[in-house]
């Protein structure tokens, strides 16, 4: 019961959320989005089919516990989808995605993982250009 009420706060906050809350590109290089597609599917980097369903029919096991990728790219613009990505509760502080660029006032980190970040600004990038794709 507390997986659907969570699912239920986590789909409503989505929809919620104000536009206009962006992240200006966090590197010179704009990202690309075959390398952020493949971030995306990656069971070792990004870890996002393990939550969210996207559009990418070749793995079949994707997750369900987040909002499906599909047009992700017409609902927010790069900058929005950015700082999603950066970190999402800024959002919504209940959310289980985890910060893909912030190390600082986490808590439960690995100690081989402390003051890191799980992506690079480039491969957030990547990941915006990917997702900017999804209309």
């Amino acid at each position: 019961m507390r997986g659907w009420i969570a699912l239920l706060s986590l789909a409503l906050t989505a929809c919620a959320t104000p536009p206009g809350d962006t992240l200006a590109p966090l590197t010179a290089t704009p990202g690309d989005a075959v390398r952020g597609r493949a971030l995306a599917a990656s069971r070792e980097k990004g870890l996002c089919l393990l939550c969210h369903t996207a559009p990418i029919p070749e793995d079949r096991f994707q997750g369900t516990l987040a909002p499906d990728l599909a047009g992700v790219g017409s609902r927010y613009s790069a900058g929005e989808l950015r700082a999603r990505v950066v970190d999402a509760r800024r959002f919504n502080p209940e959310t289980i995605m985890p910060a893909y660029h912030r190390s600082e006032g986490l808590t439960r980190v690995a100690p081989a993982l402390r003051g890191k970040t799980l992506l690079t600004a480039q491969e957030v990038e990547d990941v915006v250009a990917w997702l900017g794709t999804l209309k």
